[in-house]
């Protein structure tokens, strides 16, 4: 049964909509960003997907690392699922030296499987499992000359097949899968203090696929943007890691200079590998492998590969280690997304960013700064005594971020992927700086300056944690702290080093929450060089403000889904467990069409509502086949409370009358029917 929304009166959208919003409906996504190069698509188990590293919001003596792998992973995969692949070396890379070659500190992970009960074709059975995993956990502090095993046989938890499989005392495991992932967590042998969990996990990344790789067809949040994530599953490398640990003399945080210290700085990256050489045999046993280790994938900065380096280098790219990383500069100095923003180029072209307009005509005292496609962006000035001790003379970093005068983004891309962003003019707020000046002093708000010239995710692990519940916490990071430093009286009246909320977000780091699709897409939209006072073109000599028209259109700019499809965990692994496979979060078939049908966590809040509730509205569905949904409200006692039904014989247009029944304020539980099927269920909190 296919449903299309039709018409959705306001009321159903303050009502229904917020009932229904963790129900998950949508179709399975036909194409995935984390499938980014041509040759690993083909290698799904080895195929990194998402990395993120963040000063442990419950424990912040420690910084998380998460990197992720395999793309796609249906909770339903069956009968062999999804799992880390044998022969495959999962490296965490960790530079907090920029003075030194290589990796500072390796992490590496090595899998095997075991059959308990090779007689069946089910994983789970009578207790036992099939294609059980367990891993090694190696570290090395000498650039990965030596190794040593700090984890010998950890576990990995099952997939969460589903109840009878996972939770039945007599033909499953007798277990729930919380405890499962929590007693996967195991402590690290040796003076490191590492804490780890391996396994498979929901999906936190969120992004719009169908519309971002329809020729950049983005679609805003209530205009058909969908979260093609929504549902799957990967698996995680997830490293809690005392600061102590990660500092490269062994300063714990407490010994920081400031929030800014640069001796906290850490680079990341995560990579794949697999023996060279692999034999097929004809006995139906695994191949037979050799030969050196080769890398197949690696990541450091989300979507780098994916968006930035174009199809004929996405190999290439994933063969080489970040200290390799300039032969590609010219990507970031010119990317390729700045042609669909550049109102001279194409931007015409893709109407989905057009809220994203680059700097053309921007105002300084200097005169003024193009930064289109192709054009001298800074470089005019490149010499001149007024960049004497900024980050843009030549004697401090300069020879890099202006090397000519046809890449204008090697200004503020390039370092934001490449080095990292100094505390150095003209990288400072434009809080404080002489209007048209942005080389004059201004506010600092970020320092994670690793300059290794490479794509690394970095985090400057003395930036405080902005609390998850805090009214300031925002999913835009930087940007949002950018915004905040400009115009909150608690932070844009001095140009003192202050904590401003999300200054701990991406690209300082990566969050679990930061839309760094968003944020990206802002950044090669010019919000970082309008961030440092190089305005955009309606910022003139006579504005009084720089919050102008252009700059709140890219301000408000959204890629799509702007959170994920589920809730996060409040302690380590944060990641919320994997969706099970015998109840899956999407229905096939059913399209409700209502934007606020992301993902939400299971317990959903409608606020402000009077008592009781009695709001009524009407529901225009076009249906395609015969079929019944319905949605029953129950009070905690079990008690039906209110109903709403669709059930047609034929294909035809039907108008549905929900009325709520007096709801009382308080807690419910919703639960979604497709043709007398169980779907979901989950709570509604109704509050004044």
């Amino acid at each position: 049964m296919k449903i299309l929304n039709k018409n959705i009166s306001k009321s159903f959208w303050i009502a229904v909509a917020v009932v229904t919003a963790s129900f998950g409906w949508g179709n399975n996504a036909s194409a995935s960003s984390h499938r980014e190069a041509p040759m690993i698509a083909a290698d799904p188990l080895a195929d990194n997907t998402d990395l993120y590293a963040f000063r442990s919001p419950d424990d912040t003596n420690t910084v998380t690392i998460i990197a992720n792998y395999i793309p796609f992973e249906a909770p339903f995969g069956g009968p062999n699922w999804y799992t880390f692949g044998e022969n495959i070396r999962y490296e965490i890379h960790i530079k907090n030296n920029s003075t030194t070659k290589g990796d500072d500190i390796t992490y590496r992970f090595t899998f095997t499987h075991s059959n308990e009960d090779a007689t069946t074709f089910f994983n789970i059975r009578l207790g036992k499992q099939n294609i059980k995993c367990v891993y090694k956990c190696e570290k090395s502090t000498d650039g990965g000359k030596t190794f040593t095993t700090i984890v010998t046989s950890g576990t990995v938890p099952p997939p969460n097949i589903g109840p009878r499989s996972i939770n039945d005392k007599t033909v499953g495991l007798n277990n729930t899968y919380d405890k499962l992932m929590s007693g996967a967590i195991t402590t690290a042998t040796g003076s490191g203090g590492e804490t780890i969990f391996c396994g498979p996990i929901d999906d936190p990344f969120f992004v719009d696929l169908g519309g971002a790789f329809d020729l950049g067809g983005f679609r805003k949040p209530g205009q058909g943007a969908r979260d093609g994530l929504k549902g799957y599953n990967v698996h995680a490398i997830c490293i809690k890691v005392p600061i102590s640990s990660l500092q490269k003399t062994g300063l714990s945080v407490t010994s920081a200079k400031n929030i800014l210290d640069p001796d906290f700085v850490i680079g990341v990256w995560a990579s794949a590998s697999r023996p060279q050489i692999s034999t097929l045999r004809t006995d139906g046993k695994p191949a037979d492998v050799s030969g050196q280790w080769v890398q197949v994938s690696r990541l450091g900065m989300p979507l780098t590969n994916e968006v930035i380096i174009p199809v004929g280098m996405k190999d290439k790219w994933n063969s080489l280690p970040p200290d390799s990383d300039l032969q590609f500069a010219a990507y970031f100095e010119n990317p390729e997304l700045e042609l669909y923003m550049d109102t001279t180029k194409y931007a015409a072209a893709v109407p989905g960013l057009s809220d994203l307009r680059i700097q053309q005509n921007s105002y300084t005292l200097l005169g003024n700064v193009n930064f289109g496609y192709g054009q001298p962006g800074l470089f005019p000035i490149k010499g001149n005594a007024v960049l004497a001790g900024s980050a843009l003379d030549d004697a401090v970093f300069g020879a890099i971020l202006l090397p000519d005068n046809h890449s204008p983004r090697a200004v503020d891309i390039l370092p934001i992927f490449y080095t990292g962003v100094p505390n150095l003019a003209p990288y400072q707020l434009a809080t404080g700086k002489t209007k048209g000046n942005p080389l004059s002093a201004g506010k600092p708000f970020i320092n994670n300056f690793l300059p290794t010239l490479g794509d690394l995710l970095r985090l400057n692990m003395a930036t405080p944690v902005t609390s998850r519940t805090s009214a300031d916490f925002s999913s835009l990071g930087i940007v949002s702290a950018a915004v905040l430093g400009l115009t909150d009286s608690r932070f844009n009246t001095n140009t003192n080093i202050q904590f401003i909320p999300n200054m701990d977000g991406f690209p300082n780091g990566r969050r679990l929450e930061d839309d760094v699709t968003t944020i990206e897409l802002q950044a090669v939209g010019g919000v970082a060089l309008a961030a440092i006072g190089l305005w955009y073109d309606d910022y003139n000599a006579t504005s009084t403000s720089p919050l102008t028209y252009r700059l709140l259109k890219t301000l408000g700019f959204k890629s799509g889904p702007t959170q994920n499809d589920t809730s996060f965990q409040t302690k380590f692994p944060y990641v919320q467990e994997p969706w099970i496979g015998f109840k899956g979060p999407d229905v096939p078939g059913i399209t409700l069409g209502i934007s606020s049908l992301n993902y939400a966590p299971p317990t959903v809040v409608m606020k402000n509502y009077p008592n009781p509730f009695r709001e009524y509205t009407n529901f225009d569905l076009h249906v395609t086949t015969p079929g019944r949904v319905m949605i029953q409200v129950y009070d905690l006692s079990g008690r039906l409370v209110s109903t709403i039904v669709n059930e047609n014989k034929i294909a035809g247009d039907y108008t549905i009358r929900w009325e709520p029944g007096n709801l009382q304020t308080g807690t419910y539980l919703a639960s979604l029917t497709e043709n007398n099927e169980d779907v979901q269920v989950t709570k509604l909190v109704i509050s004044k």
